[in-house]
């Protein structure tokens, strides 16, 4: 079941730059290791839904309804572009500045945790990509649904920490170029309303 195929696969598909990684990375910048560590814990927790509705067989009934995929869909949507909002405010929560701007840990993990929620993708690549793995007793699939969904949050987490770490040790190096954050905190409002556009044009 947890065999070296699955461990690689996951890995690539954690690895690959996403939305919580972007989310990570700038509140990795803005606020330093701690913050990137609730950043990453906060979308770990977001993908419990999706891992329980693949494994209930709710994903299915979500890919087969339009209208509920369409309303987490731009929710969604919604969402990310209200995080890009937030990167280009000077006074943003999301905002990277010399200045100190801690948040309670709560908000931190809420905000990841929405970026996985409201992404309806998921539920539906849940239901495609632990099947094939799974052993093949009926009566141990939603088991095992589960157990491959736990390990793949598990990397999630480790890896995102790892980005949120990486982009912690270089916050004070970059902290002292006004020039830097002002295009860094462009470029992340940037990526979410190119991910804010891409989730849009997604189809169930």
């Amino acid at each position: 079941m947890i065999s070296l195929q699955f461990l690689l696969t996951a890995l690539v598909v954690v690895i690959a730059p996403g939305t919580g990684v972007i989310y990570t990375l700038a509140v990795g910048l803005g606020q330093g290791r701690r913050a990137a560590i609730l950043a990453a814990l906060g979308c770990t927790i977001g993908i419990v839904p999706h891992l329980l509705a693949a494994s209930l067989g709710l994903a299915a009934i979500l890919h087969t309804s339009a209208v509920a995929f369409q309303v987490v869909k731009f929710a969604g949507v919604g969402y990310l572009l209200y995080l890009a909002w937030q990167m280009l405010k000077s006074d943003g929560a999301l905002s990277v500045s010399a200045r100190a701007n801690p948040e309670p840990s709560w908000a931190i993990a809420r905000r990841a945790a929405l970026i996985n929620i409201l992404n309806p993708k998921l539920s539906i690549f849940f239901l495609a990509l632990l099947p094939p793995f799974l052993s093949g007793n009926a009566a141990s699939a939603q088991f095992e649904m589960l157990v491959l969904g736990s390990v793949f949050m598990a990397l999630t987490f480790v890896v995102f920490a790892g980005y949120g770490a990486f982009a912690a040790a270089t916050r004070d190096h970059l902290l002292s170029k006004t020039a830097v954050l002002r295009w860094l905190n462009r470029g992340f409002a940037g990526v979410f309303a190119a991910l804010a556009a891409r989730l849009a044009f997604e189809k169930a």
